[in-house]
C-alpha cells in the first residue's frame, strides 16, 4: 500500500478514493535517524553555522539554508517510507524544542516521539541546525541524536548505516585496508578491536573526515556508538542496501554474528 504522493497527483490526495483503510503490516516499534549529507554540510561548512554566531549574516542565512535543505531530505525520506506503506511521521530536532550548550545536548523533549511509537508512527527524525546557549548556534548530528534516543529509550539494538561495509583500519579506498569485525567497549568509554586481530596493533585506526562534514563523520559515529555499547545496547554498522544490513535491522544479529556477516559490532565488554 503506497501512502505517499500518487503519481500525476498533488502531494496531499485530494479525496478520500486516494486512502485504503487498510491494515498496516505489524511490525516492532523502532525510530529512523538520517543524517544531512550533501543536502545540509555543504550550507553548515560554507557559512559556518556549526561554530556559532547568528548575529553574523552569513551565519543567520546559513542556518536557514541548512534547515530547508534538510528537512527537505527528511521530506523526501519519508515520502519513500510511505510508498513502501510504512506510517513514518518527519521530526525535526530544532522544531522539537532540542538545543545544545557549547555543542553538548542540554534539552530534548522526546516526549512527541514516544507519543508517535504510541500511536504506531514510526519517527524519521534528522541531523539539524539548532539553537545553542553558548554560541548561539550549530549543527546536532544524527548520530549524536541516536544516542540520547538510545539513552533515553533503551532500544534492544542499534544500526548505523553507511556506504561502505563497516569500519576499517585504515580509509577503505587504500590498498590493504582491513574491516573490523568487532569492537569492545570498556566502562571508560574507550575501545578496542577485538576482530581481527590486527597486525600492528601499536598503530590506531585510522579515520578521515570529508571537508565539508561539519559534526565529525566516522570519528563522531565511533564515539557515539562506543557510549551507545556502554548502556549495554549493541551497535552495528554496515552498508546499507545489502544482505548484511537486513540480518543487523530485523535482529538476527542478536543470537550471534555468524562468520559470513559483514558489518562491525560494537559491544561493551563487562
Amino acid at each position: 500500500m503506497d501512502w505517499s504522493k500518487r503519481s500525476g497527483q498533488s502531494e496531499v490526495p485530494t479525496f478520500i478514493n486516494d486512502l485504503c483503510d487498510q491494515p498496516v503490516a505489524d511490525s516492532e516499534s523502532f525510530i529512523v535517524v538520517h543524517g544531512a549529507g550533501s543536502f545540509g554540510h555543504f550550507q553548515a561548512s560554507k557559512s559556518g553555522v556549526h561554530k556559532g554566531g547568528l548575529s553574523r549574516p552569513l551565519v543567520k542565512a546559513g542556518f536557514v539554508a541548512t534547515r530547508i535543505s534538510v528537512t527537505s531530505l527528511n521530506l523526501e525520506i519519508v515520502r519513500s517510507l510511505a510508498r513502501e506503506g510504512i506510517p513514518s511521521i518527519g521530526m525535526s530536532p530544532f522544531s522539537c524544542g532540542w538545543s545544545t550548550c557549547q555543542r553538548n545536548m542540554t534539552e530534548a523533549d522526546i516526549s512527541m516521539v514516544i507519543k508517535a511509537i504510541d500511536a504506531g508512527f514510526i519517527p524519521v527524525l534528522h541531523g539539524d541546525a539548532v539553537l545553542d546557549t553558548l554560541q548561539e548556534c550549530t549543527i546536532l548530528s544524527g548520530d549524536m541524536i541516536i544516542r540520547h534516543l538510545a539513552a533515553e529509550l533503551k532500544p534492544e539494538f542499534v544500526v548505523f548505516l553507511t556506504d561502505v561495509l563497516g569500519v576499517y583500519d585504515r580509509p577503505p579506498v587504500e590498498p590493504g585496508a582491513v574491516l573490523i569485525r568487532e569492537i569492545a567497549v570498556r566502562e571508560d568509554g574507550s575501545w578496542s578491536v577485538v576482530k581481527p586481530k590486527l597486525e600492528d596493533t601499536s598503530k590506531p585506526v585510522e579515520f578521515t573526515v570529508a571537508a565539508h562534514d561539519t559534526t565529525g563523520g566516522m570519528v563522531t559515529k565511533i564515539t557515539e556508538a562506543a557510549m551507545i555499547a556502554k548502556l549495554g545496547i549493541d551497535v552495528y554498522i554496515t552498508k546499507a542496501g545489502t544482505d548484511h544490513s537486513v540480518k543487523a535491522l530485523s535482529g538476527f544479529l542478536k543470537g550471534g554474528i555468524p562468520d559470513d556477516w559483514l558489518g562491525t559490532a560494537i559491544r561493551y565488554m563487562s
